[in-house]
């Protein structure tokens, strides 16, 4: 223990708070909540007994801050925002997981209506799912709308519409737009549908069955295929169900399993009696309790998810009545179950410990090509700090023309898909690679200067640039203009024999090609190059279609189309008059007038 950590732990006050720990780089490598900032945080440096992964947490901890808050509630919320924020090494972080599709409907609208989500919030809707093991959220909502003839549009139906769209010519919906059914007896609709969804079928297979039955005797076997495979799916629902739970029973099962240095958690989803599925997650929280590890990972799990009036756990918690304030529901926590419950309790543990027997090579090699490529790759290339948030530049063109560029971001060695972003090359014309460089990386800089759009706020750790040294000169001298250099690092990775170029360095270094900091710097480069092409390719394809009719205010794809198919080209129309013009459909006198001084202008 160093003499900062020791200092800090004699100012540790008796409240509750959040804690921070920093790396020797002071990259955020683990935030914790505490109701005792003094007691939770003394316990990761003192002598007591604690798990491998804890200590090797500890050993990667060079310093600690700490924000006290008035409650810890306060500081769930805290932590959870902090998380986010910087996005840890040892949290639990399942924002990023696959997650499952609901249904959801709003039934305060006038006549509401049925839609895919895979994002739960807390806003008064009703939702059904999660829709796991095979069984296709899309196709039951397409069913749902077809059997009971529901609205799929999403206009606002505080007034009807003048008429209906195909869908009510077609048989599919009975046009609540156009008050062809009543508000009343389309909303009984709305609830027939909900029951089916809560497991009440015997009356929507039956319908089925009959509707089958009809098909294959009149030779129509398109459609009896098609009623058959509905009627499949909704037996696979039906084959969930478990024979000792009633219906209307909804609850999850949560077990944490580990081996000191692995752990897995895995959780059953049961809704309305039935085995929704079961997802399972590799955990590397270091908590000093299993009770603070399953706390964690529920309050993270549940931040997307429909928390049930019942959750089994392997694990006691140690504060059930911050969990429901946190989770903002009354949920009944059952650590010692009976009966069937048990039963499901030791499922989820055969399926974690199966999860971890399976799991530890794989969770192994993505620590070694993310996390650890970029501990490493600090190490190879000299930097400052590990590279937790890299960008990576490229620029695509043909000859100079519709030359485009991408910025690609990975964090924590990972792409963030969500924070790339494109650009077109807007102040020259031309093929200059240098200078298409320097322009994005200068409209980069300045809008994080702004602190301008998401992609933009968090200053980089390390640019990537594809190219030689000299796209790397060219990029240095944009960072010395806006006093970076240095503060942000910079490299470039030449394609050929894949040199990285360094500043102030004449000869590049050369990784070795089958490990992971090269494999990482390919990745993030053969990305940008992706990304660059693909963006172009929509460049060019656009503008081979752009017409100057397109530059016109007012003048639309519909309008248009209209004086291309009245006048064959754009030539012909510059010759029209003001009343030649007015004479196509769709053209007022404002466009024609807008039309000739456009081409007047030219």
């Amino acid at each position: 223990m160093n003499e900062k950590i020791e200092k800090k732990l004699r100012e540790l006050p008796n409240k509750s708070g959040v804690y921070i720990m920093h790396g020797r780089d002071g990259e955020v490598i683990y935030v914790g909540k505490a109701k005792n900032l003094k007691n939770r945080v003394s316990s990761y440096f003192n002598n007591s007994q604690k798990g491998a992964k804890v200590w090797a947490m500890v050993e990667k901890v060079d310093w600690f801050e700490y924000i006290i808050t008035p409650t810890e509630l306060d500081a769930f919320t805290l932590e959870n925002n902090l998380i986010k924020k910087e996005q840890p090494f040892y949290n639990i972080l399942l924002k990023d997981s696959k997650t499952f599709p609901y249904i959801k409907i709003n039934l305060n609208e006038k006549y509401p209506r049925f839609w895919v989500t895979r994002r739960v919030e807390k806003d008064g809707s009703k939702y059904f799912g999660p829709f796991l093991a095979g069984v296709s959220a899309n196709y039951i909502l397409d069913f749902l709308n077809k059997f009971f003839h529901l609205r799929t549009c999403k206009h606002n139906l505080l007034k009807p519409l003048k008429r209906e769209c195909i869908n009510y010519e077609m048989g599919l919906c009975s046009a609540p737009c156009t008050n062809r059914i009543s508000e009343k007896d389309y909303r009984q609709k709305v609830m027939d549908a909900i029951e089916f969804l809560k497991g009440n079928d015997e009356f929507v297979t039956s319908e089925l069955n009959e509707k089958m039955q009809n098909y294959a005797e009149t030779e129509n076997f398109e459609k009896a295929i098609e009623i058959r495979h509905t009627l499949g799916m909704i037996q696979k629902l039906k084959n969930q169900s478990i024979a000792n739970l009633p219906k209307n029973s909804n609850k999850d099962i949560v077990a944490y399993i580990t081996n000191d240095i692995t752990s897995a958690i895995a959780v059953i989803t049961l809704r309305n009696g039935r085995i929704l599925g079961m997802q399972s997650f590799s955990i590397i929280d270091p908590s000093i309790t299993s009770a603070e590890v399953m706390e964690n990972f529920l309050l993270s799990y549940y931040e997307n998810a429909i928390v049930p009036e019942e959750i089994i756990l392997n694990t006691k918690l140690e504060d059930e009545e911050f969990l429901q304030d946190a989770l903002q529901r009354k949920v009944k926590f059952i650590t010692l179950p009976k009966g069937i419950n048990f039963r499901l309790l030791k499922m989820a543990e055969e399926n974690a410990q199966e999860h971890i027997d399976k799991n530890v090579t794989r969770d192994k090699q993505k620590y070694d090509s993310t996390i650890g490529a970029i501990i490493s790759l600090k190490e190879k290339l000299n930097l400052k700090t590990v590279p937790k948030r890299m960008e990576c530049y490229d620029i695509s063109h043909i000859s100079g023309t519709n030359a485009v560029a991408s910025m690609v971001v990975f964090q924590n060695g990972e792409a963030k898909k969500s924070h790339y972003r494109k650009m077109k090359i807007k102040s020259f014309s031309g093929n200059d690679d240098y200078r298409s460089l320097q322009e994005v990386l200068v409209r980069r800089l300045t809008r994080l200067k702004n602190q301008d759009g998401e992609s933009f706020k968090e200053k980089p750790n390390l640019l990537v640039i594809d190219g030689g040294k000299g796209q790397l000169s060219a990029c240095e001298e944009v960072l010395k203009a806006f006093n970076l250099l240095g503060e942000i690092e910079i490299i470039s990775l030449a394609k050929q024999i894949e040199e990285v170029f360094v500043p102030n360095k004449s000869e590049p270094i050369i990784l070795n090609k089958r490990e992971a900091p090269l494999k990482l710097l390919q990745r993030i480069r053969d990305e940008a190059h992706r990304f660059a092409i693909t963006f172009h390719k929509q460049t060019r394809t656009k503008n081979m279609f752009h017409s100057e009719l397109d530059d016109i205010f007012g003048i639309g794809e519909h309008k248009k189309k209209a004086l291309l198919t009245a006048f064959q080209d754009v030539e012909t129309i510059k010759r029209c008059s003001l009343e030649e013009l007015m004479g196509v459909k769709g053209i007022s006198r404002s466009d024609a007038t807008r039309i000739l001084k456009h081409f007047k202008n030219k």
